[in-house]
């Protein structure tokens, strides 16, 4: 296999950007690389159809003895806009210190790679590795992996022999402390629109006659957090504890202060729920978020009127013991019931997802029936990480959503280890994203040390 450099800025040159129909190329392009490369790796590629981007499924089968990982990645990528603020062309990787960077380096091609030159590296040790293999590489990751559940559901039978789900889509701190994620978030998202008048109306000649959209809109908002920062939904918290000891220790770990999450975040203090601090809130806490607003005019000047219309847009971010479905369902009843009277409402849900939980081995809530495949699994990335990066990993929650990873465990019944290869500093999905080669590299030798551990029986 190539040098893992030159693969990845290989991989980069392909736009393959999932929600732009004009990024076929781009698409193909990325689709016939991974291929290649695992083919090259010794496995069987198929191409799976769905409704709109190709799944790769990649089998390297020894016996059905041997321990068995099922490997996840994706191929499609954020859009490079603005293209004007990359400092260089954003599908032209270029290396920069110890950085390169390019659209996907990060998410999720520079991790892709890591795995597949790792999975070499065992390999040229032992070309005769036992270690049953499937990976597949999706193409719909940033537009919601809309086909997903229907490829769970059609491949369940041939999925479920893997032991666990590796995956390297999330994020850790720094260059040289890994984290090994142990949640996500769910998510529900939604949008509400308020309509008063059929029209917009002169605010002079009909103001103080109808309710104004925009009004009924902010008071109705205004009606989803108490005081205290606390979701005002009966029933929301149902279900959900507050983290255990030993996470409160791991966060505490970490190399970053609230008055360091503060500074970057330019804000003069934190607004948090009852029982989370700031650090703990953005991964333990669940949330009720206002992402968007409007309504009216929005131009420049004046323009005295009353608005037809208002919405917004709104988002739960759900942790373990919440269920998506029925945090959709109190929040819809809760929008309709509140709903000022003189305005018509409607809701539009975007879908979403339940939140994912694993406890490591050996921790207070471990479950009793956790499988001894889970359990070497990490202790055998504990031990590789420990020893290419210098410092044991962390075991922490992320706030963040991967509704795939719920999907997984729902339908074909395979937990996850999350392994964290990109960092605050990747900008990923901005500009100038970025990929660490610390990481690329360190992160190689470790995942060929996992490779071969899994494989001794």
């Amino acid at each position: 296999m190539k040098d893992p450099v030159e693969l990845l800025s290989e991989y980069i040159a392909h736009a393959s950007v999932s929600t732009d129909p004009n990024a076929k190329e781009g698409m193909r392009g990325a689709i016939g690389f991974a291929t290649e490369r695992l083919k090259e790796l010794g496995f069987t590629v198929e191409e799976v159809p769905t409704p709109l981007h190709p799944i790769l499924l990649a089998e390297r089968l020894t016996s059905p003895e041997d321990p068995h990982v099922l490997i996840y990645g994706h191929y499609d990528v954020q859009p490079s806009d603005p293209d004007k603020l990359w400092t260089t062309p954003p599908y032209q990787a270029e290396i920069r210190g110890k950085r390169i960077y390019g659209r996907g380096s990060a998410d999720n091609k520079g991790p892709q790679i890591v795995h597949m030159a790792a999975l070499a590296k065992a390999l040229e040790e032992n070309p005769d590795l036992a270690l049953n293999i499937t990976w597949f590489i999706e193409g719909e990751e940033e537009i919601g992996s809309p086909s997903f559940r229907g490829f769970l559901k059609t491949y369940k039978d041939r999925l479920s022999a893997a032991d666990f789900v590796l995956l390297s889509d999330t994020g850790s701190p720094s260059a040289d402390q890994l984290v090994v994620t142990t949640a996500l978030r769910g998510l529900v998202s939604m949008e509400v629109k308020l309509t008063g008048p059929k029209m917009d109306l002169h605010s002079g000649i009909h103001g103080g006659a109808v309710r104004n959209p925009i009004q009924a809109l902010s008071t109705l908002l205004a009606t989803l957090h108490n005081e205290d920062g606390s979701v005002n939904l009966p029933g929301f918290y149902d279900g959900v504890s507050l983290p255990e000891d030993w996470e409160r220790e791991e966060l505490s770990r970490l190399p970053w202060t609230e008055e360091e999450y503060a500074k970057f975040l330019d804000v003069d203090e934190f607004f948090t729920a009852p029982g989370y601090n700031a650090l703990e809130a953005v991964r333990f806490g669940p949330t009720l978020e206002i992402n968007g607003i409007g309504g009216g005019f929005q131009g420049e000047g004046q323009k005295t009127v009353i608005p037809s219309q208002a919405f917004a847009k709104l988002t739960c971010r759900l942790v373990a013991g919440q269920s998506a479905d029925r945090i959709e369902s109190l929040l819809v009843k809760a929008l309709q019931e509140r709903c000022p009277s003189g305005v018509r409402i409607s809701i539009e849900t975007h879908g979403g997802g339940d939140p994912y939980f694993i406890v490591p081995p050996n921790r207070s809530n471990t479950p009793a029936d956790q499988s001894p495949e889970i359990q070497k699994g990490f202790s055998v990335l504990e031990s590789a990480i420990t020893e290419s990066f210098g410092k044991r990993p962390l075991y922490l929650r992320e706030g963040g959503s991967v509704p795939i990873i719920a999907d997984l465990k729902d339908i074909v019944g395979l937990d996850t280890i999350m392994v964290g290869l990109f960092t605050p500093s990747d900008n990923l999905h901005a500009p100038d994203e970025s990929f660490h080669l610390d990481i690329l590299n360190n992160g190689i030798s470790a995942f060929a040390k996992v490779f071969a551990e899994l494989a001794r029986k």
